[in-house]
């Protein structure tokens, strides 16, 4: 039997690039193919000029948030041994549509992000609040959201 141990080199970036493509046909619905984990319909509501036959590109974007949320909560449960049973989201924005509409000065995207997530455990509060903290700080979306300015906030509740 071999046994190997290496150190990983953490002050070195450790790049992973991912890619998926998408297709407009003129109208407000796109299609996107994230290859080999199927596709995604992206599209505006009927009164909004679209089909509404998927979510919009910002409710995508809150759904990638909880997604977001959930995975690296997960990681970081099970890396400091916090046991959940069940993570339920929801989740709201707001934006001032002018912004969208090309009024100059106005931004277009969320101004506000809020989140309500429900975490099902038998852990206490202040081990859920350590497990919080430090998804919050590793959660890719989250701090893409937070960093572009946005009021962003997420309200944990132990169930």
């Amino acid at each position: 039997m071999v046994t190997s141990v290496i150190e990983q080199n953490m002050s070195e970036p450790i790049i992973r690039t991912k890619m998926v493509t998408a297709e407009n046909f003129a109208t407000q619905k796109t299609i996107t193919d994230c290859g080999e984990f199927g596709t995604i319909v992206f599209d505006e509501p009927v009164p909004h000029g679209g089909t509404g036959e998927g979510p919009s590109p910002l409710q995508g974007i809150l759904c990638a948030l909880c997604a977001c949320e959930s995975v690296t909560f997960n990681r970081t449960a099970t890396e400091m041994g916090f046991e959940y049973e069940k993570l339920s989201f929801s989740a709201e924005y707001k934006i001032d549509i002018r912004g969208r509409l090309g009024m100059r000065g106005v931004t277009q995207h969320f101004k506000i992000v809020r989140l309500e997530i429900h975490v099902k455990t038998n852990e206490t509060a202040e081990r859920l609040e350590e497990i919080v903290t430090e998804t919050e700080l590793r959660c890719p979306v989250y701090n893409l959201i937070q960093n572009a300015g946005v009021d962003i906030s997420c309200h944990w509740v132990r169930v």
